[in-house]
């Protein structure tokens, strides 16, 4: 049953360090046609912990959708991507990238590392909304998530 027939809101993780960039996600977000439930990791080593349900985390929500900046500080989005998609318990979560980053080597390694998707941000404060609502539209309305695993 998937999370639209059962009621449940969509679990998104967003990895980010910019203060800016979490509230305009936010924002962008609360709009959306789905109901989701977002939590924030500031840092790779932060979302790592988060994923695996460590320390502070140990009640922390499976999400569904990961957006992934890769500048971040202690532990950079390539080694978290790294991680999650080397980790059979975490790989199948689909892990947007949605970074400042138009770099071919940065686009080219995350696939490499089987990033679902690589996204440039805008500049621009409305058509960054926009990606976002676009990223909503399509992962959270028209793309079927795997189901979360059981927690055991």
């Amino acid at each position: 049953m998937s999370h639209e027939e059962n009621g449940t809101p969509i679990e998104i993780l967003l990895v980010e360090d910019n203060p800016g960039d979490v509230r305009l996600t936010i924002e962008a977000l609360k709009e959306g046609k789905v109901r989701n439930s977002l939590s924030v990791a500031r840092d790779g080593v932060e979302a790592l912990a988060f994923l695996r349900r460590e320390g502070a985390y140990a009640n922390a929500a499976q999400p569904d959708l990961i957006l992934l900046d890769l500048n971040l500080p202690r532990k950079d989005g390539r080694e978290v991507l790294a991680e999650i998609k080397d980790d059979p318990l975490l790989r199948r979560i689909p892990v947007v990238v949605l970074t400042t980053s138009k770099a071919e080597e940065d686009i080219l390694r995350t696939y490499d590392l089987h990033a679902n998707c690589y996204i440039s941000k805008p500049v621009d404060l409305d058509q960054f909304i926009s990606v976002v609502r676009s990223i909503d539209d399509f992962w959270l309305s028209v793309v079927r998530l795997p189901p979360r695993p059981e927690v055991s």
